[in-house]
């Protein structure tokens, strides 16, 4: 069953509920031996029913990914945790993910695995991936120069935002098609990898803020923005949304935003107000299905649609705001 789609649980910052603990990312996972760790997994979900179960994982689990069963047309999730982490919010989140679903409670495994075996079946399913004017490529292979592409260096040891997901795919297609705009003012919210204020960063030789709610992602995206040599340029800060001072203080000419659908709608209003006349925002994490109700809760703060993307079943939208 090979690897269609892999994603983290730091890719999408939506991904977030009070009173969920951060693992300890001090160190990668390959080199923590604090705990044992174990795989947990679902089986034959319907492609709808992902989003929902990805979620729930993610309570509990450093890292989440799912493989799709071109046989049977139906998806695995998978995620890795420290053995009996967060069981209460898992079960909790397990039941309410089949409930959104509106599906029977799937069975979940669990199984001892070590660290190093993980980590050498993530690495070999994170091959380099080019995508628009961008390519992105994990450390563990050669780093030779790339003409004509922005390389991107990621870690697939830490497995956060590898850019395999359709919705960072979708948004990076965007931000090429508009970077001639040269927008100098940039946020991305719920960075997760940092992987689009990377892309910013290295594109436009310009600041850019990535806020993430969780303490881990804004740790991993300033690691991120060192590896690639834009440490100067992108400030990694912990924040809930537009809550934070040092997000809505701001007026922006580019926002990034791959997070959740119904997030997505809840913040349309700060979005709007804090996007500059002629400003252009990036929003993704949702499934095509949901584009219409994202769409429509921008409209509503008279924001235009100006571009749709599709990446399999996730859409990415580009709105504008009018000058």
């Amino acid at each position: 069953m090979p690897p269609a789609e892999e994603h983290s649980a730091a890719e999408d910052g939506e991904l977030n509920r009070p009173g969920k603990r951060a693992p300890d990312w001090d160190t990668p996972l390959s080199r923590r031996r604090t705990e044992p760790l174990e795989l947990l997994a679902i089986e034959g979900l319907a492609e709808a029913a992902v989003p929902a179960f990805e979620a729930a994982l993610q309570t509990a689990c450093v890292t989440v990914a799912y493989f799709r069963d071109e046989p049977s047309d139906t998806w695995r999730i998978e995620g890795v945790r420290e053995a009996g982490a967060h069981e209460d919010a898992l079960t909790g989140a397990l039941a309410l993910a089949a409930l959104i679903a509106g599906i029977d409670p799937p069975v979940l495994t669990a199984e001892p695995i070590e660290a190093e075996g993980w980590l050498a079946r993530t690495v070999q399913s994170f091959a380099e991936m080019p995508i628009g004017r961008f390519l992105i490529r994990p450390t563990h292979v050669p780093n030779p120069p790339s003409f004509g592409r922005i390389v991107l260096r990621l870690d697939a040891g830490l497995a956060f935002g590898s850019g395999e997901h359709a919705s960072t795919q979708g948004c990076l297609l965007a931000f090429g098609a508009m970077a001639h705009r040269r927008p100098r003012r940039v946020l991305d919210l719920g960075c997760g990898s940092a992987i689009l204020a990377l892309a910013a960063a290295s594109r436009l030789h310009v600041p850019v803020l990535a806020t993430d709610i969780e303490p881990w992602s804004v740790r991993i995206a300033g690691q991120n923005a060192v590896l690639n040599g834009v440490g100067r340029l992108i400030r990694a800060r912990l924040a809930d949304g537009w809550k934070q001072r040092a997000v809505k203080t701001g007026v922006y000419d580019l926002i990034f935003a791959n997070i959740l659908a119904r997030p997505l709608c809840a913040m349309a209003r700060d979005l709007a107000d804090h996007l500059a006349p002629g400003g252009t925002a990036i929003l993704a994490g949702l499934l095509g299905t949901q584009a219409r109700m994202v769409l429509a809760a921008h409209r509503r703060q008279g924001l235009v649609l100006e571009r749709r993307i599709d990446v399999g079943p996730w859409t990415t939208l580009v709105l504008r705001r009018r000058g």
